[in-house]
């Protein structure tokens, strides 16, 4: 780790110095540490997935012992040239029949039922809210009372409206003491 590369390269893109003693180059430090120690435990993983990725492929017949991790060394002639081996054995091993392969799945099913878990947990959710803003209007929401209705107030009679309504009486009183024939015969005449 060049500091001072460091601290150029923090210059130029932020604009802010920073001196070689920073604490901020132990988290540096610390950080590099950390990735190295993870790096080479991905590597060891890598390597030993591998391994056994060989083992199983050469258990199903697929490759040879030139496959083993070590490598012999070639036979070389008198020119220093690897010496001419028949193909047979050069290959070192011959190749294994077909064996029956099981079909590896290459499509998922199109909802799974972890996916229909949670679409109902979903829909649950959602049925639970609506009811439960539903009940809240319910219950707080009161409508407004319809308002009462206008009354005007009746303008004052003129004299002539009064001088009628006080006929209309003594009318209706001399009505009532005529006798019951003249009077169905009057209220008849006076319905048409």
């Amino acid at each position: 780790m060049d500091q001072h590369k460091l601290r150029s390269l923090v210059f130029e893109k932020t604009g802010v110095r920073i001196d070689v003693d920073d604490p901020v180059f132990a988290l540096v430090a610390l950080n590099e540490a950390v990735l190295a120690e993870t790096v080479e435990r991905h590597i060891a993983l890598i390597d030993a997935a591998s391994q056994e990725l060989v083992q199983h492929a050469r258990s199903a017949g697929g490759l040879g012992a030139q496959h083993d991790g070590v490598r012999k060394p070639a036979a070389l002639d008198a020119t220093n040239e690897p010496a001419a081996v028949p193909a047979a054995t050069a290959a070192g091993y011959a190749p294994a029949p077909a064996m029956p392969v099981r079909a590896i799945a290459t499509q998922s099913p199109a909802i799974t039922p972890r996916e229909l878990r949670l679409l109902g947990a979903a829909a649950g959710v959602s049925v639970l809210s609506a009811l439960l803003v539903l009940g809240g209007q319910a219950a707080f929401f009161r409508p407004l009372p319809p308002p009462a209705p206008v009354i005007q107030q009746a303008k004052a009679l003129t004299p002539e409206q009064s001088t009628a309504l006080a006929n209309a009486d003594k009318l209706n009183k001399a009505i009532q003491k005529l006798d019951p024939k003249l009077r169905a015969q009057l209220q008849a005449e006076l319905q048409k």
